[in-house]
């Protein structure tokens, strides 16, 4: 997937790859891997990639959008059913397949509240809330009542959902390549057409990290698509059967529409990069108003990791202020006429007004109130599907090695939690934010940071005090900081002694269906240490994970034979439901160890949101 190539809506690329002949289909990937290596010349809303001396692919994109099959040219022989033409497609970021509605956000607007609230790929794969920039073409106007129970209509689209994600699970990362994708994308345009915007959304975020795994993205996490392909497959598998207000959040909804909100006197709070898989980037800014609620104020758009790491000196665009979104983190503002949308992204209308105010520090009020929150509260709102972020107060404690590399290690109240970068991309700070944070060993310090649910305390920090200076705070994801922003007294940094989850029985099960995403099926029907790891889970009292780990072996091994002793195909939807079960349930129990680790009620969050029964 490049970032230089402009987003392809799916049924773009669905249509262009159906297009294509039996033989041309089985040189797809390497036509795709060929393309993607060639330079990408972009003048104004033309992208032109030159194939060889003599075959240019162009890519008209007004918006930077792919809207069309007859958006994207190619000048070979073969042409309009060539090769390079699909391969175009498939190797560019995949946009949202909607068309503009007044009232509804933007595809940077989605990005961006994506990005604010959680990473990108869990919150798709969960689908709260599908945010698009219209109404998908053929579905009801928000003003009509929907059905009680899926239509029929509703009910095919949610199978070929099913059935498309399904064989991605079952060819696993090392073999989705371009076709299935395509299949899958295909599913995700008829989903949105049924007016299933989740379920479409979910497919979306499937290829995109199916994408991102085969293109070795640094962003790329294994764990993340696991969730994806959970997320899809769950909403999938449960739609038909779902009546009332279950099948209304499982048909999620297509439009986040802004809502006036009247005069707002708000307090930066932060501001912090995005970087999304998509090929977007930018900066959003975190400001909270006198009650305590949290409103951001962002500036995505596509682009790379220089947008990202530059977007906080843009201006922010909201009324007439000239503030930029740096300054905004640490000042105030006062707004009229606000408008804001369920996740709490302030409006920028031609009616809003916003002029600069006082800022706050983080130990004065109003914003001292949110670190008096128990964290243990914190944690449990997070799970439940609230706000992820949590406001800390710790004592850095030095480093701890992990096999993904070291990680700052910080007391929270008794609990010691995992700071890990926020970020990957060398074009930001968040690495070597942390590794000078390590030397200020000893300091109890405030910080803003986004849970990451799993078995031990671990969040992604944000921002933090600065380290010599209380009232001062740094952005760690743009601000970079230096030897001297050090206490002079601080001790050399050390490597704390903590014990390792990494030998949690539950992990036994974890890896298994990890291990089916990335290699698929066949991976699982070869591996011989499942009755071990059965048997292991029985020992430490896991015997639901027991049976969910031995049902998925099974089904992954399970082939039948025709009259004449032939091999017949694997019964792809027994294993993706074997597989889906056993996701929720790791996902489930984790989400409970988390609650336990920090303390809060594993009662609260043993469901996880946007995740139905199976």
């Amino acid at each position: 997937m490049s970032p230089d190539l402009p987003p392809v809506v799916p049924s773009v690329t669905a249509e262009l790859v159906g297009a294509l002949s039996p033989r041309l289909r089985k040189r797809l990937d390497a036509g795709v891997a060929k393309l993607a290596a060639r330079p990408a010349v972009r003048d104004g809303d033309t992208v032109r990639i030159a194939v060889d001396d003599e075959t240019d692919v162009v890519l008209h994109a007004p918006g930077w959008r792919v809207a069309g099959v007859d958006a994207i040219r190619c000048g070979c022989l073969l042409a309009p059913d060539c090769l390079h033409r699909a391969a175009a497609a498939s190797a560019a970021p995949v946009a949202d397949d909607t068309s503009g509605t007044e009232g509804a956000e933007d595809p940077e607007t989605a990005a961006a509240s994506r990005a604010a609230g959680a990473p990108e790929t869990a919150e798709a794969s969960q689908g709260r809330e599908a945010t698009t920039t219209g109404k998908a073409q053929g579905s009801n106007p928000a003003s009509q009542a929907e059905p009680d129970t899926a239509t029929d209509d509703q009910r095919a689209a949610a199978r070929t959902v099913f059935d498309a994600a399904a064989a991605v699970l079952e060819a696993g990362t090392d073999g989705a390549g371009a076709v299935l994708q395509a299949e899958l994308l295909r599913a995700a345009h008829s989903a949105r057409l049924a007016g299933l915007p989740r379920a479409s959304a979910a497919a979306v975020s499937v290829v995109t990290g199916v994408r991102a795994a085969r293109s070795a993205d640094a962003g790329y996490r294994l764990g993340d698509l696991a969730d994806a392909l959970a997320g899809v497959l769950g909403v999938a598998h449960r739609l038909p059967h779902a009546t009332g207000p279950e099948l209304t959040e499982l048909r999620g909804s297509v439009r986040q529409p802004y809502r006036p909100d009247g005069s707002l006197r708000l307090y930066g709070l932060f501001s912090e990069p995005v970087l999304t898989a998509t090929g977007y980037a930018g900066a959003v800014t975190w400001t909270a108003g006198a009650d305590g609620r949290l409103y951001t104020v962002s500036d995505v758009a596509p682009g790379g990791p220089a947008r990202a790491a530059g977007a906080a000196d843009r201006a922010v665009r909201i009324g007439d202020t000239a503030l930029t979104h740096r300054e905004l983190s640490r000042a105030g503002l006062a707004v009229s006429g606000a408008t804001v949308s369920p996740t709490g992204r302030l409006g920028a209308g031609a009616a809003v007004r916003a002029v600069r105010a006082a800022g706050a520090a983080w130990r004065g009020e109003p914003l001292d109130r949110l670190w008096a929150v128990p964290v243990a509260e914190q944690v449990a709102r997070a799970l439940d599907g609230g706000q992820d972020l949590l406001f800390l107060e710790v004592t850095l404690m030095g480093t701890v090695r992990e096999t993904s590399g070291d990680c700052l290690l910080a007391d929270c109240a008794g609990v010691p939690v995992r700071l890990a970068r926020a970020h990957d991309s060398p074009s930001l700070p968040c690495r070597d934010n942390l590794r000078l944070l390590a030397a200020a060993r000893g300091g109890r310090l405030r910080l803003v940071a986004r849970l990451v649910p799993g078995p031990l305390p671990r969040a992604l920090p944000l921002a933090i005090e600065h380290p010599s200076d209380p009232t001062a705070r740094v952005d760690l994801g743009l601000d970079r900081l230096q030897h001297a922003d050090l206490p002079t007294d601080a001790p050399a940094p050390a490597a704390a002694a903590v014990a390792s989850g990494d030998e949690a029985p539950l992990h036994l099960l974890r890896r298994r269906v990890h291990q089916a995403v990335a290699g698929g099926r066949p991976v699982l029907s070869f591996s011989r240490s499942g009755s071990g790891d059965s048997t292991r889970l029985r020992r430490a009292g896991l015997v639901t994970a027991a049976d969910l780990l031995d049902d998925l072996q099974a089904s992954a091994a399970e082939r039948s034979r025709d009259a004449f002793g032939r091999l017949l195909p694997a019964d792809t939807d027994r294993f993706a439901r074997a597989w889906l079960a056993a996701a929720v349930y790791t996902g489930v129990v984790e989400r409970a160890l988390c609650a336990h680790a920090w303390g809060a009620s594993a009662a609260a969050v043993a469901t996880p949101a946007g995740i139905p029964r199976i």
